[in-house]
């Protein structure tokens, strides 16, 4: 039997490349999202590169509803192996121009929509001794921003929750597994579709990867059994900046960060649609507006995935050196 992936945030970005990347390794993809267009077109997707695909209208922040997609898919698919929490929304802006109903719909799409996802997949997993949850976070994770309260709260909570959830895993001698997946900037309609109260258009933190990086390393990391993946250079480099001089960190945001997440000449258009309420009635499908600058590719990820070859290689050339040496 194919192995059975459920994927939140399934209709657009990460959510949407991830479904397809499981899909083409023969996946059976349980689609989770709110806009029914972007579900369809995601179902379509799937089915196109060999996999089945269930498209479930799904709003995260409501338990019920996930705990009766997770029933779905099961009912449709199978049972759950591989359950990724990717759905997101947010508002760009200051912390004071966000209200506090768009700051808890936010917390509750971003966070809670996780720990609800995270419950409906122990729930059938833990019985059953096997399976991996793979929580899709952000070195965000790590260092907040400005401009990005909401999200950056939402991914340090994920953050916590996973440790002590891990914890508990292990005190039951579980096989179930748990990882975390921080990614760099991504080029996707996030930056179209979330609220915002800035002055300029948002964009993400350059350097841009496209998701279909993000893709590969959720679906390597849901087999690697790794506590953690950290994808992209900019993400190494900004966990470990900011363990290692998080007040510089913080004086570098605070004069680089607003203009580094708005495009240069592109003010807001303030009618612009957003889906922190309701869903987008279009399909927006994975990419954002930065095709042009986003990166395909991460040497980063590569040499995570090859570490041992790399390891052993590099052994191999040290022994070769120092035989030579002693000659």
């Amino acid at each position: 039997m194919s192995e059975v992936v459920v994927v939140t945030g399934a209709s657009a970005g990460v959510g949407r490349a991830v479904a397809r990347e499981f899909a083409r390794h023969g996946a059976s993809v349980g689609l989770l999202a709110r806009g029914r267009e972007g579900l369809e077109a995601a179902r379509r997707e799937v089915e196109a590169v060999g996999g089945r695909a269930l498209a479930v209208p799904t709003d995260v922040a409501d338990h019920e509803q996930v705990e009766a997609a997770a029933q779905a898919v099961e009912d449709g698919l199978g049972p759950i192996d591989v359950w990724v929490n990717d759905a997101m929304t947010t508002v760009f802006g200051e912390f004071l121009d966000v209200s506090p109903e768009e700051f808890a719909r936010a917390t509750e799409v971003t966070y809670l929509g996780l720990v609800w996802g995270t419950r409906a997949a122990l729930t059938r997993m833990v019985p059953r001794d096997r399976g991996t949850i793979v929580q899709v976070g952000s070195a965000l994770a790590y260092r907040g921003i400005p401009l990005q309260a909401p999200y950056c709260g939402a991914k340090h909570a994920a953050k916590g929750f996973v440790e002590s959830v891990r914890c508990e895993l292990r005190h039951r001698g579980s096989r179930v597994h748990m990882t975390m997946v921080q990614l760099p900037g991504l080029n996707t309609p996030q930056f179209e579709h979330c609220l915002a109260r800035t002055p300029g258009h948002p964009r993400p933190v350059a350097p841009v990867f496209q998701p279909e990086v993000a893709a590969e390393a959720v679906r390597w990391a849901a087999h690697a059994r790794r506590r953690e993946v950290y994808v992209g250079v900019p993400t190494v480099l900004t966990i470990l900046g900011n363990k290692l001089a998080p007040w510089l960190a913080e004086w570098w945001l605070a004069r680089t960060g607003y203009e580094s997440q708005q495009i240069p000449g592109a003010p807001l258009d303030p009618e612009r649609p957003a889906n922190l309420w309701e869903p987008m009635s279009v399909d927006e499908g994975a990419h954002g507006r930065f095709d042009g600058e986003a990166k395909a590719r991460s040497v980063q990820l590569w040499a995570t995935k090859h570490r041992r070859g790399l390891a052993a290689a590099g052994l191999a050339a040290s022994a070769l050196a120092a035989g030579l040496w002693s000659r």
